[in-house]
């Protein structure tokens, strides 16, 4: 047989009466589990939103780079570094560290794409076979992506969606890309035996698919292109690149990662975190760190605050039944115990109605994008979120915490009310 303790059976009563009848505490009830509902509600979206803007940010930024990027080190400080080659027996240390996920050969090269009627600055990104294209996988829109193989050039090029709309490109059309390109030249004539000139260079490419990863920064003048026709370019060898792009299993240890790798490479080679490469994107995410931080704090005052108004109210107004219960031998423990079950109660009500409003939005927003968002400003086209239980169960408990801490403070009232001066008689 289940026993029911009298703290509980009391507070169980007290909220029954509050149903039935107009007082005072009613309307006070109610605000206050609404309190409660918004306050987890929100907590629950700004996780959602700051974990998953966070999330699709790195992940469009990692795609279109790469966490590591490891070129020659040299006074060249432009986006087309010096060339490098590294050892086939460095390159096979550095696939068979366990936390490397891939690693691959680029090269970057500026140009100018003219068509019949507009020309554009183009940035060219130089791939082998060895590149991996899942991401671009995810984001194309027409055409199909390049195959580039060991032997052979591949005029094959695939641009992105912005610059195929300004110069109004279609799959499959030609095109046709002009180039500086920096060339030694040995003079017999004069004192200095080589010298650099900027020579004009052209290439003609086909487009074989338009890309639109929906990051305004890259999408506005990138293309991919075969790595053999940067090295034709710039007078390279076979086998130089601009850089070596690397890939690693987890995102979360890049810094330690960059620290091994730069002590097993040595200083010869320039090694750059993509934290560093875009400082002013990961400030900026570290900003939205912060400012999910505040509302989640605002949110827990607003929760903790109703809760404790609510408390009041139903203690000031049950004042006469504290006197009365006082008066038959209950201590201020046991009195307190009710009113800490009276507030449990509605703390639960509240949690329940915020948690499903909660979750519910991040559901209709991860599966049908309801938010959308300025792609050229926040980088992405619409609101991302992340959906994690645990997160959930972490601001429940979070909450219940901070709620209950509160309603230690109220509850004191109790020990200043006295038989002698609530009851009164007719």
């Amino acid at each position: 047989m289940f026993i029911v303790s009298i703290e509980r059976f009391i507070a169980d009563r007290i909220t029954l009466a509050n149903k039935g009848k107009n007082n005072i505490s009613k309307p006070i009830v109610k605000i206050g589990i609404i309190g409660i509902a918004l306050g987890i509600s929100v907590m629950i979206l700004t996780v959602a939103i700051v974990l998953g803007f966070k999330q699709e940010i790195i992940t469009k930024i990692t795609g279109i780079t790469s966490h590591i990027t490891i070129s020659k080190m040299s006074l060249n400080n432009s986006n087309e570094p010096d060339p490098i080659k590294l050892p086939a027996d460095t390159l096979k240390i550095l696939k068979e560290l366990p936390f490397v996920k891939h690693i691959q050969p680029t090269a970057i090269k500026n140009g100018i794409i003219k068509t019949k009627t507009e020309n554009e600055g183009v940035l060219l990104k130089g791939v082998s076979s060895e590149f991996d294209f899942s991401f671009f996988k995810n984001y194309l829109s027409e055409g199909h992506l390049p195959v580039y193989t060991d032997t052979g050039v591949s005029r094959d090029i695939m641009v992105s969606k912005k610059l195929a709309d300004k110069l109004n490109i279609k799959t499959g059309q030609k095109l046709l890309a002009y180039f500086l390109t920096s060339k030694k030249i040995n003079d017999s004539t004069s004192n200095v035996r080589d010298y650099i000139e900027l020579e004009k260079r052209s290439r003609s490419f086909k487009v074989c698919g338009i890309f639109n990863t929906g990051f305004a920064e890259f999408d506005e003048n990138l293309a991919v292109v075969d790595l053999k026709q940067i090295q034709k370019l710039n007078y390279w060898e076979n086998g130089e690149a601009g850089s070596y792009e690397l890939f690693l299993n987890d995102f979360k240890t890049l810094d330690s990662d960059v620290g091994k790798i730069q002590d097993l490479l040595g200083y010869n080679y320039r090694i750059m975190p993509v934290n560093e490469a875009y400082e002013n994107i990961f400030s900026w995410l570290g900003m939205v760190d912060v400012n999910g931080i505040i509302i989640i704090s605002l949110m827990l005052m607003v929760a903790g605050v109703n809760m404790i108004t609510a408390l009041l109210i139903l203690i000031l107004e049950r004042a006469n039944m504290i006197g009365l219960v006082k008066s038959m031998g209950m201590s201020n423990i046991s009195v307190r115990k009710v009113f800490f079950y009276v507030s449990l109660k509605l703390l639960w009500k509240g949690l329940l109605i915020g948690n499903l409003i909660g979750i519910t939005a991040v559901l209709l927003q991860y599966f049908f994008h309801l938010a959308k968002l300025d792609s050229d400003t926040y980088y992405v086209e619409y609101v991302p979120v992340i959906f994690n239980a645990i997160h959930i169960l972490v601001l429940n408990a979070g909450i219940i915490i901070s709620c209950m801490l509160m309603m230690f403070f109220p509850t004191l009232i109790l020990t200043r009310i006295t038989p002698i001066k609530t009851l009164r008689f007719d």
